[in-house]
């Protein structure tokens, strides 16, 4: 209704953002004295030097730290808590999350039970979850060191829980990280398929934000720019992984993606993927993003003509004629960064698991669903499951 614009904006995250930005947290207001570090179970962190380089920092600062290095690429319960114990049994005051958005959305879980007490899944909302209320946590310092999720700069994070099989978004004003240091050099080593997982995840966090119903004039800004962003620099980092200037506008770009999220919100894309990779954890998050959005997406495209065309010119410097411009934009995105031809059965998804995919996606994605341009019925969800599925 005309007349009736409404919106807030609060992202307390103190942002630093540039290359080499890592040599200088030392010299930053640090939010305790003892750090737990949360890293993944690979080993880039320790072979790239990266996780040196931060301990070097803190112990500049006068801080002491302790390493968890046992996150799974989707991030599971069971290694939240054995960190919350860790944290507890060091007396660490703060976490860092060094890593991709699975750390960093771990060190955001044990920040909670750290400072809450009980089991992680008491404070998740769906699903099973137990709903209690986050009044609490410690402090977070976010240090990406890929370009996709934002989670530096917004108040979510996804957890699952392997024994339900629910991979879950949750989310408190809490965790916004105290601080959030994005250094583009940290990205250089991303081989190209991951860039472009990483990257999608961004863009789509932008798109569904731009078209779903909780975006706001704030949120519009920063999307638009995102998608413009990615659009162009995405396919250039893909292809030249150590082009430090295209590592630094893809970052910015999901930053930016990032504060979509704490100014709207994600939708059913999202909430469809996190049932497709609760099933099959193996599944990197951003490729199934990239297998459900051309039917994803295509079912809106009369429901949200105007933000279809705005993003389209947005992408491609073009006047949009019609909705479906932001689709064959977003194809020949997917073309360039090589990724046009992913095929879900890789990751040993099937036909038959249709049905179990889309009650699993109304049961742990319902808030998302509801942020829909419209309200999908369960067979329409279904039926984007099975042109996903069908175009392997």
């Amino acid at each position: 209704m005309k007349g009736k614009m409404k919106f807030g904006l609060n992202i307390p995250t103190q942002l630093v953002f540039g290359a080499g930005e890592l040599r200088n947290l030392s010299t930053l207001p640090l939010p305790g004295k003892k750090a737990l570090i949360v890293i993944s179970a690979g080993t880039s962190m320790k072979r790239l030097g990266y996780l040196d380089r931060l301990v070097e920092q803190l112990g500049k600062a006068g801080v002491e730290s302790v390493v968890f290095d046992k996150i799974l690429p989707n991030p599971i319960k069971s290694h939240v808590m054995e960190g919350t114990a860790l944290c507890l049994a060091e007396k660490c005051d703060f976490v860092i999350g060094l890593g991709g958005g699975s750390s960093i959305d771990s060190a955001k879980a044990i920040a909670i039970t750290a400072h809450m007490g009980g089991d992680f899944w008491d404070y998740v909302h769906g699903g099973t979850g137990g709903g209690k209320k986050v009044t609490g946590a410690l402090p977070i310092v976010a240090i990406p060191t890929t370009a996709g999720t934002g989670t530096e700069i917004d108040l979510w994070g996804v957890v699952t829980n392997e024994e339900t099989q629910e991979k879950m978004g949750f989310g408190s004003r809490h965790i916004f990280p105290t601080l959030a240091i994005v250094d583009p050099e940290l990205m250089l080593s991303i081989p190209p398929a991951l860039t472009a997982y990483q990257g999608f995840d961004a863009f789509f966090h932008a798109a569904e934000g731009y078209v779903g119903k909780a975006h706001t004039p704030i949120s519009d800004l920063y999307a638009l720019e995102a998608v413009r962003l990615l659009y162009k620099y995405l396919p250039v980092a893909v292809a030249d992984g150590n082009n430090l200037w295209a590592r630094t506008k893809v970052a910015w770009a999901s930053t930016l993606a990032g504060m979509v999220e704490s100014t709207s919100s994600c939708t059913g894309e999202h909430a469809m993927e996190h049932a497709l990779s609760a099933l099959h954890p193996e599944l990197p998050h951003g490729a199934g993003l990239i297998a459900l959005s051309g039917a994803y997406f295509k079912t809106f495209k009369n429901d949200s003509m105007k933000r279809y065309m705005k993003m389209a010119e947005k992408m491609t410097q073009h006047k949009a004629a019609r909705p479906g411009d932001f689709l064959d934009a977003l194809a020949i995105m997917k073309r360039e960064c090589k990724v046009d031809n992913l095929k879900l059965s890789d990751w040993g998804v099937t036909m038959a698991e249709v049905d179990a995919l889309a009650d699993k996606t109304i049961a742990t994605g319902s808030a998302m669903l509801d942020l829909d341009p419209r309200f999908l019925t369960r067979n329409e969800i279904a039926d984007i499951f099975v042109e996903t599925i069908r175009e392997d």
